[in-house]
């Protein structure tokens, strides 16, 4: 069973840093976009950053210059290090991979970690 699995959220004061991560949980080949959502109380879900499986990365404006998206392919992860926190930035944050290419070749689509809080408060 495949699973991606988020870890690193939790609660960091107002300029603070975290890294979050996901981990994808079964012999995968490779996994084409992932990318990190994230979801605010009575807020619609909003995309944050994603990245390709070569590397080419976008975010959303009100994160450029303090987040930074990466993945290691050799372990089918992703992180997203998160510095100069603002309260805004408080969510559940989620991460997505629209394609994931299972050793025996099987094609998985549009996979969807559980979500790891994070909270930036004084």
């Amino acid at each position: 069973q495949v699973q991606l699995v988020e870890s690193g959220g939790g609660l960091v004061q107002p300029g603070g840093s975290l890294r979050l991560s996901c981990a994808a949980s079964a012999t995968i080949l490779s996994i084409n976009i992932m990318t990190w959502y994230r979801q605010a109380p009575g807020k619609e879900r909003e995309l944050v950053a994603g990245i390709t499986g070569d590397g080419n990365t976008n975010y959303v404006d009100s994160v450029k210059g303090r987040f930074t998206i990466s993945r290691d392919n050799s372990k089918n992860t992703m992180y997203l290090e998160m510095k100069n926190m603002k309260p805004e930035d408080t969510a559940v944050h989620y991460c997505h991979a629209d394609q994931i290419v299972l050793d025996h070749g099987m094609r998985l689509y549009d996979f969807w970690g559980q979500g790891t809080q994070v909270t930036v408060s004084s």
